[in-house]
């Protein structure tokens, strides 16, 4: 046998020896992994949440918190059928209705409102209501002058018109006013998990504010409903 013979039967020797130990993967253990129950991964959540904002100006640290509507419409699942009711029952219950029965005001007004997007950041003066605006545009098309508008909401072009509001005095109207109050004032009162802000129930806007975003919403001499 030549020399290079026995090099190769020796290596190959060798191999055949530390194959099993090479083939062989570590054992793994075959235990599930303990998961994280809900309420862990709530609280890391919101330790995240409250470690990646600070306060400055008007904006503080408490806008983090959240009511029990707003909490069961950010878990992970859905809220069922009967929670939903839950909410909405109890959100229709906060809606406060116009102090001097007064539900329009001016459209002008309240085109203003929904033109204007300042309010509640860090920058502004001031977290009074009166000093912010609707922004309706950002999520609806209200005046179909308007080119510039969101669609994350439906379109608001003719609303009073389509349903059927010729005089929002007459009693034939007062369930579609008495409505878009509600809506107005906190619109989780209809849909449990709407995103649409709750201006009135969490002091946003005032309630002439409203009452203009009304008129703009539902006079007949409205822009919004010619």
């Amino acid at each position: 046998m030549t020399t290079s013979i026995r090099r190769f039967a020796v290596l190959a020797l060798a191999v055949l020896s530390a194959g099993p130990a090479l083939a062989a993967p570590p054992a793994k253990d075959s235990a599930p992994k303990a998961t994280k129950g809900a309420g862990d991964l709530d609280r890391q959540t919101r330790e995240m949440m409250q470690g990646s904002f600070r306060e400055q100006g008007i904006a503080k640290m408490d806008r983090l918190d959240q009511d029990p509507a707003q909490q069961a419409c950010s878990a992970a699942r859905a809220p069922s059928q009967a929670v939903a009711g839950r909410i909405e029952a109890q959100q229709l219950a906060t809606v406060k209705w116009p102090s001097d029965g007064q539900y329009l005001g001016d459209w002008r007004e309240g085109e203003k409102l929904a033109q204007n997007g300042r309010g509640m950041t860090w920058s502004d003066p001031s977290a009074a209501a009166a000093r912010n605006g609707g922004l309706c545009y950002n999520c609806h098309q209200v005046d179909k002058k308007e080119v510039s508008f969101g669609t994350i909401g439906p379109s608001l072009w003719n609303y009073g018109k389509l349903r059927g509001v010729k005089d929002p005095a007459d009693p034939a109207s007062e369930p579609i006013v008495k409505y878009t109050w509600g809506k107005l004032w906190n619109s989780k009162a209809y849909t449990a998990c709407s995103t649409m802000p709750r201006f009135g129930h969490a002091e946003l806007l005032t309630e002439q504010q409203l009452r203009d975003l009304m008129a703009l919403l539902l006079d007949p001499k409205s822009p919004v409903n010619e």
